[in-house]
């Protein structure tokens, strides 16, 4: 009874066992690998990352062209103010340099590679495993 209503479990809820308790199942060769699936972002600091990044790419244009403005010594002194007061007005996420890159699977922000977007730590690990396509010791 008890394998009936496990069965019938797995097909009366297609998403949970996609991805249920944070784990993707998949099948392969008819055994069954656990791949972990990530929801939920690292820490506060991901999180705070994430909502900068949405901000900077909603303003970029408006702050791009108001600095334009702002920095153009042909145009009148007046127009440059108004423009300086109106980059003033923006949200202060909206500025570019307040953004931080972070490795993508623990949030440190120092120690990253650039191509691989982790830590020099996680890559290390990973490398050493081989989990990395195209990355190899170096042996001579």
């Amino acid at each position: 009874m008890n394998i009936f209503r496990s069965v019938t479990n797995i097909f009366s809820n297609p998403l949970k066992n996609i991805c249920g308790n944070n784990k993707l199942i998949t099948q392969t060769n008819t055994q069954f690998s656990v791949i972990p699936c990530r929801t939920k972002y690292v820490d506060w600091r991901m999180l705070r990352d994430v909502k900068r990044r949405r901000v900077v790419k909603e303003y970029a244009q408006e702050r791009l062209h108001l600095n334009v403005l702002h920095y153009n010594t042909l145009l009148p002194k007046d127009l440059r103010v108004s423009a300086k007061e109106t980059v003033a007005a923006l949200p202060t996420d909206s500025c570019i340099t307040k953004l931080h890159k972070r490795c993508i699977l623990t949030s440190r922000p120092r120690g990253r590679f650039r191509k691989f977007r982790m830590s020099r730590i996680i890559w290390r690990h990973l490398a050493d495993y081989n989990q990395i396509s195209g990355v190899e010791r170096a042996m001579w």
